[in-house]
């Protein structure tokens, strides 16, 4: 009999529990790395629109064409996207679309005078 056979053959099984921990390590770190690319997104879309909606209650006078058009340039200047834009009498309704990889989360902002 050999001396593994006598030992009860638990040799080398320290590797296997430290690689499938290395693994489950590498998948709860992809997982946060994930979710800190959403929360990104998220805050990249959401200042976008509360600047793309300034701009579009700055220029609300000379017509909704002109405020957003001028909210379709703030969006652009922050690489995001202008999805929707109203404006009604002085106030600035823009919706923005953030594409950071998987994720596009859609932020609506409201300006105008107080």
């Amino acid at each position: 009999m050999n001396e593994a056979m006598r030992s009860g053959g638990d040799r080398g099984s320290a590797t296997v529990w430290v690689a499938m921990t290395a693994c489950a390590l590498c998948v709860v770190f992809a997982a946060v790395l994930a979710l800190g690319r959403a929360v990104i997104a998220r805050h990249q879309a959401g200042a976008a629109a509360d600047l793309a909606a300034i701009a579009a209650a700055d220029r609300a006078l000379g017509g909704t064409s002109r405020a957003c058009d001028a909210a379709a340039r703030v969006a652009d200047a922050q690489g995001t996207t202008l999805v929707r834009c109203t404006v009604d009498g002085e106030i600035a309704d823009v919706t923005v679309s953030a594409d950071l990889g998987p994720f596009s989360p859609e932020v609506r902002s409201r300006a105008g005078p107080p």
